[in-house]
């Protein structure tokens, strides 16, 4: 029987509280020492906690991990982690009444509390172009020390103007030749230097896509069965182009400009077909989602564990893109008609809350918060192959050895 019971938010916690562990046995004191999220599986830790009293455990002990608990954590497994922007500070008190000050100030405690467990690890952020204020976002990631800033939902024209100076790289978000064409030309005369990485989003990707409704259904990716319909080799195309341009700006500043692909990568055999066609690097959302690490709730990772091919669709997000999410109770009530919006978080650009279809940043909140009936489920083309809880460290593994 233990008399004690240590258990922690995820594996990654083990060494912050292994001297608990070295006190307990210099005492002679028996304790369990086990892994399990109040946040991502509430119903799994409340089994532990009554049946560890019903055996007689006296003491529980308890350490759980921080918010940018993932994007540290693929930073220390030799990835890159990446902090979205996106409502980043829905848990601060005022963010209903303030949300970009909210937002604001979360940018520097998560990179914080990723740079914690990052072991020195790459850490950047994701910042929308479409964002209200889009400058003051970046510009308060440069301070607060980002690595990288990636930007894509539109064209980030002025991103170099911002990071000026500093040590953040810059990493635009392109989906076609034409696109990236636009952003080196437009870098290269107006600011003279070019992108660090560039970041090639294809059409398998989850969240806003970087295509109109039209391109996505002549390549056949809005149907049920996206990854079989897709025309895959005409896409491969589109990537070699971009990946040709980006050779050449590299050629003339004298650097390396890694092109890193993503959109529908979801294993090792995804990764080598990318790596085939040229690209440097991949990038990976939907597979962490359901690893120990994420900092979703548990409703949020079953809703990718119980997706079906067919359940992961289309949407038209506020922002003005197509975007790719799984179908539930809140895409099914959007279906019969527009949702009121009754409270505004500023957070698009261009935005009229009379005329859109939901508010996003509500929907996205629902969906952090584990409200999934109500919220918005963005997910990658290949969500629906999600089988089980894994570890960073585990899909990190998988996806580079197979």
């Amino acid at each position: 029987m233990a008399q004690v019971v240590i258990m922690m938010g995820s594996k990654s916690d083990e060494e912050k509280v292994s001297p608990c562990v070295d006190v307990l046995r210099s005492l002679g004191i028996s304790y369990l020492f086990t892994v399990s999220s109040a946040h991502r599986t509430p119903e799994r830790t409340e089994k532990i906690l009554r049946e560890q009293e019903a055996a007689g455990a006296k003491v529980f002990i308890c350490a759980a991990g921080m918010a940018a608990h993932l994007a540290g954590a693929v930073a220390a497994a030799g990835g890159m982690g990446t902090i979205s922007t996106a409502v980043c500070g829905f848990r601060e008190p005022d963010f209903a009444e303030h949300p970009q000050e909210a937002n604001l100030r979360a940018i520097g405690s998560e990179l914080q509390k990723a740079r914690a467990i990052a072991k020195g690890g790459i850490v950047g952020f994701n910042i929308m172009v479409a964002t209200k204020n889009y400058a003051e976002y970046v510009k308060t990631a440069v301070k607060a020390g980002a690595d990288l800033i990636i930007s894509g939902a539109g064209l980030p024209v002025s991103l170099p103007e911002y990071v000026k100076g500093t040590a953040t790289k810059i990493a635009p978000i392109v989906s076609s030749v034409k696109a990236a064409t636009v952003i080196c030309r437009m870098w290269d005369r107006k600011y003279q230097t070019a992108p660090d990485l560039v970041v090639v989003e294809g059409p398998l990707a989850g969240g806003h896509l970087g295509f109109d409704r039209e391109k996505l259904t002549e390549l056949e990716v809005d149907t049920p069965h996206a990854a079989e319909t897709f025309h895959q080799a005409e896409y491969d195309e589109e990537v070699r182009g971009i990946i040709a341009l980006v050779k050449k700006y590299a050629q003339k500043y004298g650097k390396s400009i890694p092109v890193v692909t993503a959109g529908g990568i979801y294993d090792h055999a995804d990764v080598m077909h990318q790596m085939e066609l040229g690209a440097d690097g991949v990038q990976v959302a939907t597979r962490f989602v359901t690893t120990e690490e994420c900092d979703a709730p548990m409703a949020y990772k079953q809703a990718y564990l119980d997706a079906k091919e067919e359940d992961i669709v289309i949407v038209k997000s506020p922002v003005g893109m197509p975007g790719r999410a799984i179908k539930n109770a809140f895409l099914k009530e959007l279906e019969k008609g527009r949702q009121a919006v009754t409270h505004c978080y500023q957070c698009l650009e261009h935005c009229d809350p009379a005329k859109i279809p939901y508010c996003i940043t509500q929907a996205l909140v629902n969906a952090a918060r584990g409200d999934e009936d109500h919220a918005l489920i963005f997910c990658g083309g290949n969500a629906w192959r999600a089988e089980k809880i894994e570890t960073v460290e585990g899909v990190m593994r998988a996806l580079c050895e197979g």
